[in-house]
């Protein structure tokens, strides 16, 4: 009896199966929508109760600033032109995104760099829309308004800035941290001579340098000839100056300037992103930007900052914005992937108790699991990011040195973890509770861009970016570098050997010199990283350990395959005496 009732329950079981999956083929067969976009419906009317909570908690999430959110979202249901499809070509992205952020500027009375000099936290809300509509767009109004407009802002005087009128499109370009590239002063042209040296000094993945840019802000190493001791020329530090690289009038580039497209990418097409190279470019002993140094006509220099290293950080520090934009946009992002993936377990229904509705996905408990950490997180990261704002703000008006040193700490730290926290919720885990969605590309235009930006863009810089910083902290994430980097040279280097080893040949003595450890070790080094992710979701500390890891299996498989070898080799300590003074 007991098998026979078991087998029935089963049999049951599978009827009600086949009944439920034959209503999906008596429904009548939907029209085709292929190429017609899907209608938004309201999901609200699925959630019992808690209307008026939600509703206030909707409005305290918006913030004050709301309305001009809505404005540009209005503009843009509006200009369905300016909406960005789907599978669009590299080339006609571009020129969409340019004519969207002109559009705006010009159209629809957005003046992204007034609210950056007069309210900053409305200039990151609308900076956070634009990046809603298109994520390319919010990047190129960063390197527009945030970059060249804030580096003329806040590094130029007034001359600067009535002369380039950084609040008009045909002027965008872009700031980078460029330690190798010189910038001379001729006293007999009262000229400048902006010169890249070699091609590691070559300035890669400039926003908009590609196509659209037609001046740069150049940081460089200003030189002062004959003001050194014993008439050498002296090497001021870092500056700031702005560069030509187009004709006004016919856009051609410039003589002297080389610019390179980086091309297609895996995301971000909108912004055209290039690679610029100067060649003994001459610029107007004006164009550099003076607000904590100058250079006389007669070649004398002047600062109210006593040290070179003052100098630079409070360079550096005027441009924090940028970190601040980061992190505060990447939230959004964040948003709209946690809203996407949200609404669609909401509404998505699967099985459920016999002869009862389906379940909504949403209320399985295994679902929950996977989305309300990253629901809870992007809480967290919004009230993080708002409060930096307001700090920002307030530093901005009242320049405190404590409020300074917060918001130089907070603005690293959140736009680091925020965008790797983001990049790796998207591509691990919202993507995937989408199911046949999350590979579809209406859903993975808003969900894998910033992702792609992160890879493609900031981690490629990361040794770059590394070896500029002065603090210890730095240069020791850097040796690590060089030990991965020295590991892996060793390892071909040795090769070799273990083929001399393994065919039964008679070894007398190995010598490994240290020297080519490091010969062309900044052109290569970025290239044999195969854990640069790490660095971002480990933390500095965790990505060491990795590191050691890594160290002791490649030591381990080396012991194992050259024992014979193993006393003329201390692998253990070799990789970790490389001479690294030159840091």
């Amino acid at each position: 009896m007991a098998t026979g009732s078991v087998a029935g329950e089963e049999s049951s079981a599978a009827a009600r199966r086949l009944r439920r999956l034959s209503l999906h083929l008596l429904q009548p067969a939907p029209a085709d929508h292929h190429h017609q976009p899907l209608a938004l419906a309201a999901c609200g009317h699925r959630v019992e109760g808690g209307t008026d909570v939600a509703a206030a908690l909707a409005a305290y999430l918006r913030g004050r600033h709301r309305s001009a959110q809505m404005r540009l979202f209005d503009f843009f249901r509006a200009h369905p032109d300016l909406q960005t499809p789907i599978e669009l070509p590299t080339a006609a992205h571009r020129d969409l995104c340019y004519r969207q952020l002109r559009t705006l500027v010009r159209e629809a009375g957005v003046r992204p760099l007034t609210l950056m000099a007069t309210d900053p936290a409305e200039y990151f809300a609308v900076m956070e829309a634009a990046g809603g509509a298109d994520i390319s767009l919010g990047v190129k109004l960063g390197v527009q308004y945030s970059l060249w407009g804030g580096s003329v802002i806040n590094l130029g005087t007034k001359k600067h800035r009535d002369k380039y009128g950084i609040d008009n499109l045909d002027y965008p370009g872009s700031n980078v941290q460029a330690l190798q590239t010189t910038a001379t002063f001729d006293h007999v042209t009262d000229e400048f001579i902006i010169n890249t040296p070699n091609d590691g000094a070559i300035k890669w993945w400039i926003g908009n340098a590609a196509l659209h840019g037609k001046f740069a802000t150049v940081f460089a190493r200003l030189i002062l000839p004959l003001q050194g001791k014993g008439g050498e020329a002296a090497d001021m530090g870092i500056h700031a100056f702005i560069v030509p690289i187009r004709d006004l009038e016919t856009h051609a580039v410039l003589p002297g300037i080389e610019i390179n497209d980086c091309g297609h990418k895996i995301g971000l097409n909108g912004v055209d992103n290039g690679a610029l190279r100067f060649r003994s470019v001459r610029i107007p002993r004006d164009n550099l930007l003076n607000r904590f140094g100058d250079v006389s006509r007669d070649g004398k220099y002047t600062s109210s900052l006593p040290t070179i290293n003052k100098r630079f950080a409070a360079t550096l520090g005027e441009l924090v914005g940028g970190r601040v934009g980061i992190a505060y946009c990447s939230v959004g992002v964040l948003k709209v992937a946690v809203t996407i993936v949200v609404r669609y377990a909401l509404l998505r229904h699967q099985f459920g108790p016999p002869k009862q509705p389906e379940i909504s996905v949403l209320d399985y408990q295994s679902h929950q699991h996977k989305l309300m950490p990253m629901l809870a997180s992007s809480y967290a990261f919004h009230f993080a990011t708002v409060q930096l704002v307001d700090k920002y703000s307030e530093m901005k008006k009242t320049n405190d040195e404590d409020l300074i040193a917060d918001v130089h700490v907070l603005s690293s730290g959140l736009k680091a973890y925020i965008t790797s926290y983001t990049a790796k919720s998207i591509s691990q885990k919202h993507s995937k509770t989408l199911g046949g969605f999350g590979a579809w590309n209406r859903c993975l235009n808003h969900l894998l861009t910033l992702e792609s930006h992160i890879e493609s863009v900031i981690l490629a810089k990361f040794i770059e970016s590394v070896k500029s910083c002065p603090d210890e902290k730095s240069r020791e994430v850097l040796k690590l570098v060089c030990d991965l980097y020295a590991l892996d040279r060793i390892w071909q280097d040795i090769g070799t050997y273990i083929r001399y080893v393994a065919g039964g040949g008679w070894m007398t003595g190995v010598s490994i010199r240290r020297s080519f450890l490091l010969s062309n070790f900044l052109n290569t080094a970025r290239h044999r990283i195969t854990n640069r992710q790490q660095v971002f979701d480990l933390g500095i500390g965790r990505y060491n350990e990795t590191c050691h890891n890594i160290v002791t299996k490649y030591i381990s498989e080396w012991e194992a395959m050259v024992t014979r070898a193993r006393r003329w080799i201390d692998f253990k300590n070799d990789y970790k005496t490389m001479n690294l003074n030159f840091m």
